[in-house]
């Protein structure tokens, strides 16, 4: 039977009432919303409504019509870059963001947008301090990953959002690897843009996700066009949630959505936080215990997202990937990860890493199985 460990790119398989709500919204529900006044269009906002509710109790955000759906996380942070930042403007990043957040800085800076890259340590850590010398008076945006797709590494938001906040310097997060897995409250953690994908470890479809945009914070839409309000005008509309979102819902995707938000809400964050800790705590062990193997990222699991990486000496990380599949029947992630300047800062670049990332579906004898594996390779 075929192992999935490649979580981190996409969770597989997904809870059951996900997959029902996708069916019964395909088959009975799956009108245009806020496009007729008719009655199934109507249950498709309701949908919509209910998905936009559940997503901002997730992050802590007490506005429903500040949570924008987009596709995916990368959709959302490019939202958030192309609506903030302008020519002359200057913002501060990091060497271990995804290339989500890596390209569309090029693209800003090819237009006049200054970045400034902080370096993380080995272990793929950004050194709050370091960040904060970096952001200089006039720096109008900070943006970081939460967590780490290549090493797993948490990063110190949590300190670095509410001094952000006192400097006037807006702060947008990737929480593409930390949604579902860690508490969000963008109050509390002076979030100012957080962009969240549904389908990772939330366990919702692909095409869903969303970035949650923070009291007083004003973006320039992506896409223009029609929202289902204010149709006697050729301008896009300044309301929330309409001004960023044009054409037709995803309501298909909605309806997974909110299915995995609840799904996630009656677990509880903390168990499903205690199930994968214990999972990257065994696999850190055995790993360990393997000579051939080196580890990046943290050594706590306490302070590790989902994803951990590793090589094994004299073995290219493709060949492992391939023979873990065809021979062990087991997936995972190999190469880059989308993550070229993480790969530099630790070390691993051109060649890449081997990426596990377990999920809530994984147990323990995954775990085992995939350590016999990787043993088995060590010893040629």
């Amino acid at each position: 039977m075929s192992l999935y460990l490649d979580n981190a790119a996409t969770s597989f398989p997904k809870p059951e009432p996900v997959c029902a709500a996708v069916d019964h919204a395909m088959r009975h529900g799956a009108a245009n919303p806020g496009r007729g006044g008719y009655r199934l269009s109507l249950e498709a906002g309701r949908t919509v409504l209910a998905a936009r509710t559940a997503a901002a109790r997730l992050v802590g955000m007490p506005d429903p019509a500040r949570i924008i759906f987009v596709a995916n996380a990368t959709e959302a942070l490019n939202l958030a870059l192309f609506g903030v930042l302008r020519a002359g403007d200057r913002v501060v990043t990091t060497s271990m963001e995804h290339n989500a957040v890596v390209r569309p800085l090029r693209a800003l800076a090819d237009q006049g947008v200054e970045v400034v890259k902080v370096p993380a340590d080995c272990s793929g850590f950004v050194p709050p301090a370091e960040v904060r010398r970096a952001c200089t008076p006039g720096t109008r945006l900070l943006v970081m990953t939460h967590c780490s797709n290549v090493t797993g590494t948490l990063q110190a938001v949590e300190e670095l959002g509410p001094w952000c906040r006192a400097q006037g310097i807006l702060l947008l997060v990737d929480a593409a690897q930390s949604a579902g897995l860690f508490p969000l409250d963008v109050g509390a953690m002076a979030i100012d843009l957080l962009a969240v994908p549904g389908h990772k470890a939330i366990m919702g479809p692909p095409g869903t996700g969303f970035l949650c945009v923070g009291a007083g914070v004003q973006l320039r839409p992506l896409l223009y066009g029609g929202t289902g309000t204010r149709s006697t005008s050729d301008a896009q509309p300044e309301e929330l949630p309409e001004r960023l979102e044009s054409g037709t819902q995803n309501v298909v995707g909605l309806a997974g959505l909110h299915a995995a938000l609840e799904f996630l809400r009656e677990i509880g964050l903390n168990r499903l936080r205690e199930h994968e800790r214990a999972l990257l705590g065994q696999l850190l062990a055995g790993l360990r215990r393997m000579p051939a193997v080196r580890l990046y990222g943290p050594v706590d699991a306490g302070r590790h997202g989902g994803a951990l990486s590793f090589t094994l000496a004299g073995l290219d990380p493709a060949a492992v990937g391939y023979r873990l599949d065809h021979e062990f029947d087991i997936g995972v992630r190999v190469g880059l990860h989308c993550a070229p300047d993480a790969h530099r800062t630790i070390g691993t670049f051109p060649q890449g890493t081997i990426r596990v990332s377990p999920g809530w579906f994984n147990t323990h004898d995954d775990i085992d199985r995939l350590l016999a594996a990787v043993h088995a390779l060590a010893a040629g």
